[in-house]
């Protein structure tokens, strides 16, 4: 993968702190708070919630902070995590609550998964113990998301004002960190790049062991992601009717929902897609859609890295995407099995979706080593590298 030349943002070194641990067995172990509004949500919650799941309960005493969920949830966490479900109606209600939660657990890290998260978190920094340190994880590219226009106004002066007073900012390619150091002018040695954890042979054994979902002769194309406008699903379905007039039987689902369902299925209907589209909803699981389905569609007009994507390379999935952002390029730029737009727009979508369906074999897989980097043994080093580091400042 090539890395931007202008910062260099290296995985952090053999953990700092675990020494302290073993030489002496009765220091307590330190506390970390994991933050996301509820479990079952998109990729940034899945990120936390493996987190959850795959960092040392030996060395850490793990807890976990739902922020709108009433109750701990039906998703499977492993014992030894402390979840504290708060039941705020959304983030910005749940000051009282969360600030009760952190003077309560006094936590010695607190790494929080959302942008309005990380928000809220910042701005109570001030009323937490002296010594929590804060760890913000950044999960889309600020530049792109401030000038798509569908932010309050005020949501550029809150970057700029707030994230200088992370410990760290957790950025997931290099390309994102560039550019939280140009936009919002942070110290380069409060940003550091972490790759995403991924359960890539869970993902594999779902996929292995999972029925074909899919009807009809195909090819069959799967998009996953929040029915929102900066995810271009507007885009694949124009794109959609192009590629149908070469390939007639080419089907599409899109797993998600949010706030475009109406205009999307609208669209869906004006274009004479209703047979061949499927809106799936929300789905905890996309994996279940992997079976079958003949290549993963990412039509963003902007992005960070999305979980949706790595879960379908993870799955050996055909990829056409979007240049939604240059950690996207990066990423899959010159990479077997995989079809980069020359932009984002509906007609460079559909060429390379012709130009990859044209070549592909019926259930054709790819490797994609590229992968490798996300495992979850790795990501968890290097997140509890950055943990480690982190603690080693504390008083």
């Amino acid at each position: 993968m090539r890395h931007s030349p202008s910062l260099e943002f290296p995985l952090f070194p053999a953990p700092l702190y675990t020494h302290l641990l073993v030489e002496n067995p009765s220091t307590q172990r330190p506390r970390i708070l994991l933050l996301i509004p509820h479990l079952g949500g998109g990729g940034a919650e899945r990120v936390i919630a493996l987190l959850g799941r795959g960092l040392s309960s030996q060395k850490y005493e793990l807890h976990l902070g739902l922020i709108t969920q009433t109750d701990a949830g039906s998703e499977a966490m492993r014992s030894g995590v402390h979840i504290h479900a708060l039941g705020a109606p959304r983030v910005r209600a749940a000051v009282f609550k969360l600030l009760r939660l952190v003077r309560e657990i006094k936590p010695d890290v607190i790494l929080s998964g959302m942008f309005h998260l990380n928000f809220l978190v910042l701005l109570l920094r001030p009323l937490f113990p002296q010594s929590t340190r804060v760890l913000v994880r950044q999960n889309g590219t600020v530049s792109a998301a401030l000038s798509f226009g569908n932010l309050p106004f005020y949501t550029r002066l809150l970057y700029r004002l707030l994230y200088r007073h992370a410990d760290r900012v957790i950025c997931q390619t290099p390309a994102m960190a560039d550019d939280l150091a140009e936009v919002l002018a942070i110290e380069t040695n409060r940003l550091a790049v972490l790759p995403n954890p991924l359960d890539v042979d869970g993902i594999r054994d779902t996929v292995a062991n999972s029925p074909d979902l899919w009807t009809g002769s195909g090819p069959h194309l799967l998009a996953v992601g929040r029915l929102s406008r900066e995810k271009g699903f507007d885009l694949l379905l124009r794109a959609l009717v192009i590629v149908r007039e070469q390939i007639r039987h080419a089907n599409l689902i899109i797993a998600g929902a949010g706030p475009e369902e109406t205009a999307l299925t609208t669209l869906c209907r004006e274009l004479g897609l209703e047979a061949c589209v499927r809106f799936a909803g929300h789905v905890d699981h996309p994996s279940a859609y992997f079976p079958g389905a003949s290549l993963f569609v990412l039509s963003s007009r902007h992005e960070g890295l999305p979980n949706a994507l790595l879960e379908a390379a993870a799955a050996g999935l055909p990829i056409v995407a979007s240049p939604a952002s240059q950690g996207v390029v990066d990423l899959l730029h010159g990479q077997p099995g995989t079809w980069l737009a020359s932009d984002v727009s509906a007609d460079a979508l559909a060429t390379s979706l012709l130009t990859a369906l044209k070549s592909l074999s019926p259930g054709q897989r790819f490797d994609h080593s590229f992968i490798d980097e996300f495992r979850i043994d790795r990501a968890l080093h290097a997140y509890e590298a950055l943990i480690d580091a982190v603690l080693a400042t504390c008083p």
